[in-house]
């Protein structure tokens, strides 16, 4: 890894010098404010120091690791399925109290209630939720004294999804909206598509802080966006920054916080995050996750970044699933609304409020997602 310190008048002249000689995959590794010449203590320059690094091998393409993980990664799976199968045998050859999850799968469902099962498991939703959704369907079966239609039934998983499920109808309408999550999820295309409309649509004054300094190419990519909806730009690199950037951007409707994306199963990134942003009342923190990842990994995210207060959920890559099991899960697990869904990179226009009949919609195929 080649490692060098530069030094400006302020970050935006140490960047270009970072840039110019490291290119866009540079890490920030570390920046503070120097002081040099002077006389005696005073007319001193005050300037900023930038230490950063890269990797000589980040441009070469990946051969051996990646590979390997995704081979790696279906055994571990299939033995997690083993581990629980063998637990759910030892249960029942010991004759333990039956759980609701137990009974509901030991006894068949009604034909009509079953091509709905069948299609709760087509959808990836969690087994306790299908079968405490099955279970409320299966009560009602019973209560009619008359057979209910297929229409009927629908309606009704409609209705139990729909009591189970939180509203949110979007942000709760705090200044501050702060945008986390793992890397590679889409946080900051999701963060352009809210500016975009608050700005465009509703009319706000709208303003952009970055905390993603750990790859100069992040801060490029918001830079765009800030230039093309002509929304002003800070950049933080500590809390003091922060502060400085709240105070520059007071007079703002809106202001949209872009966090670093990491590897969520690092503890430290969330001790950096607290250490860098100011999460008080006026903050409202969102948290970013792809449709498409496996809801084990959702339920990991969830749990680290409970840490900090999760306030809503945002769900992107809805386009790239045909299953809205996932989010469901994470959902109703965790009580968390939905502030938005996004569809697509198109900005500002692949973007939804995250409400209930949207989910519902799509878990029950009645909508794409797209």
């Amino acid at each position: 890894m080649k490692v060098k310190k530069y030094t400006g008048k302020d970050m935006n002249e140490a960047m270009v010098k970072v840039r110019g000689e490291l290119g866009s995959d540079a890490v920030i590794l570390n920046s503070k404010k120097v002081e040099s010449g002077g006389f005696l203590g005073m007319f001193t320059k005050k300037n900023i120091e930038v230490i950063a690094a890269v990797d000589p091998a980040a441009d070469q393409p990946a051969s051996a690791p990646k590979p390997a993980a995704r081979t790696r990664q279906p055994a571990s799976e299939s033995d997690a399925w083993k581990k629980e199968i063998a637990e759910l045998k030892k249960m029942i050859a010991d004759r333990q109290p039956q759980t609701e999850i137990q009974t509901a799968a030991a006894a068949p469902f009604p034909e009509q209630l079953e091509s709905l099962n069948s299609m709760l498991q087509e959808e990836d939703t969690a087994p306790h939720i299908r079968l405490q959704l099955m279970n409320s369907l299966l009560r009602r079966w019973y209560q009619q004294e008359e057979q209910a239609t297929d229409t009927e039934l629908q309606q009704w998983l409609e209705e139990e999804i729909r009591s189970r499920l939180p509203e949110a109808n979007g942000p709760a309408g705090r200044k501050y909206l702060n945008v986390f999550g793992p890397t590679g999820v889409g946080k900051t295309t999701t963060l352009a598509k809210i500016a975009a409309q608050a700005s465009v649509k509703e009319g706000k004054s709208v303003g952009f802080i970055s905390t993603d300094t750990f790859r100069i190419a992040a801060i490029e990519q918001l830079k765009t966006y800030a230039d093309i909806l002509q929304i002003p730009l800070e950049v933080a690199y500590s809390m003091e920054d922060f502060q400085e950037a709240k105070q520059r951007l007071n007079h703002c409707d809106l202001i949209l916080i872009d966090s670093a994306g990491r590897n969520f199963r690092n503890p430290l990134y969330i001790n950096q995050l607290r250490e860098l942003i100011d999460f008080d009342q006026e903050m409202e923190n969102h948290l970013v996750l792809a449709a498409t990842s496996k809801y084990k990994d959702m339920k990991h995210i969830i749990s680290q970044f409970e840490l900090i207060r999760i306030d809503r959920l945002i769900f992107t890559k809805l386009d790239e699933t045909n299953s809205a099991g996932g989010a469901l899960n994470a959902v109703l697990d965790h009580g968390i609304p939905v502030s938005y869904y996004t569809t697509g990179q198109n900005v500002p226009d692949d973007i939804r409020p995250g409400d209930r009949e949207t989910m519902i919609r799509a878990l029950l195929q009645k909508e794409a997602w797209t």
